[in-house]
């Protein structure tokens, strides 16, 4: 039982260890800090904006300052609206299918 526990302990470890943000990963990959932090802003307000949550995550400041977090916040934007729109579609066609043949 005991070897159970530890296993799984680690084995849990192991997996939340290696979750990373988006902002993390960018930053790995050698993105500049402003433009990880404008994508991570942005691409939480085009989720929002796709699902009418309505909550945006701008630094309207630094967004005009900055053209490295600007150009992450637009990209981000974009990208995860379009993400979240897919997924929204997605989820909507198998019923649209069911309405038309009906």
């Amino acid at each position: 039982m005991n070897k159970r526990l530890v296993f799984l302990a680690i084995a849990l470890v192991t997996l939340l260890g290696g979750c990373q943000s988006t902002h993390d990963y960018l930053l790995a990959q050698d993105y500049p800090p402003a433009f990880a932090s404008g994508y991570a802003d942005g691409c939480s307000s085009g989720d929002s904006a796709a699902k009418a949550l309505g909550a945006f995550r701008k630094d309207v400041p630094q967004y005009l300052a900055d053209n490295q977090y600007a150009s992450g916040w637009d990209d981000g934007f974009r990208q995860c609206q379009a993400s979240a729109n897919a997924g929204i579609e997605r989820r909507l066609q198998p019923d649209s299918d069911r309405d038309r043949d009906w």
